[in-house]
């Protein structure tokens, strides 16, 4: 599914809700940093960032199946899990970069009158520092992985954001790199647009997730809204 313009398709639009890890920003390096120094205190070798960033918008379940090994079924997995973040929390700001065109792109959505904010599965302890060392201070909402009692693919983080923003969910779009931010938002009754920029999860191909439009660059996301 191709980026057209499209304001038929998102008449209406008030608010712009975006994914934090894989689209808003690259939170790669920080994440990957932090599972490579678990590998090097067991005596492993650093993974290469390229092999970890898919999985990094999957937190620690991604990382520590791609570079352990570990699942959570496995016994040992919890206390793996809150060794990476003890490691995370203590440089979670240090490399994560906004994407190229991210920051003009929120410019833009203010200047045209829109609200944007943060959904995010990572917990709120991580999510406010990076976003406020990635300046992104002026969402008009951050919702966390903790702020509900379900994390997305569940709908309830989008409809609370929807809830403070105090406006219903075909107001607002979706903006995520990996599916279950698709399915989130469908279940969420908002239409869905796929970051093919971004880390892209399991399921690479974007154009099978259904989304109502799959995007190359955050620009084009200003051509959907007319």
């Amino acid at each position: 599914m191709n980026a057209v313009p499209g304001p038929r398709r998102f008449a209406g639009v008030e608010a712009v809700l975006f994914d934090l890890d894989g689209t808003l920003a690259d939170t790669a390096p920080d994440l990957g940093g932090a599972l490579n120094r678990l590998r090097l205190r067991r005596g492993l070798a650093a993974l290469p960032l390229e092999l970890l960033r898919p999985v990094a918008s999957a937190g620690a379940r991604g990382l520590l199946g791609a570079g352990l090994g570990k699942t959570p079924q496995d016994p040992d997995y919890e206390a793996l899990r809150d060794e990476f973040l003890v490691e995370y929390e203590a440089a979670l700001d240090r490399d994560s970069r906004l994407f190229d065109g991210t920051r003009p792109l929120l410019e833009a959505l203010g200047a045209r009158g829109l609200r944007w904010g943060v959904v995010t599965n990572k917990a709120m302890r991580f999510a406010a520092p990076v976003v406020r060392g990635l300046g992104l201070g002026d969402a008009a909402v951050v919702i966390a992985g903790d702020s509900t009692a379900h994390p997305k693919p569940h709908p309830a983080p989008l409809l609370a954001a929807c809830a403070h923003l105090e406006l219903r969910p075909a107001q607002c779009i979706y903006v995520g790199d990996d599916l279950r931010d698709v399915q989130a938002a469908h279940a969420a009754g908002m239409p869905a647009v796929a970051a093919g920029w971004g880390y892209l999860g399991e399921d690479s191909d974007a154009s099978r997730w259904g989304a109502e439009a799959l995007i190359q660059a955050p620009h084009e996301l200003l051509e959907l809204l007319g």
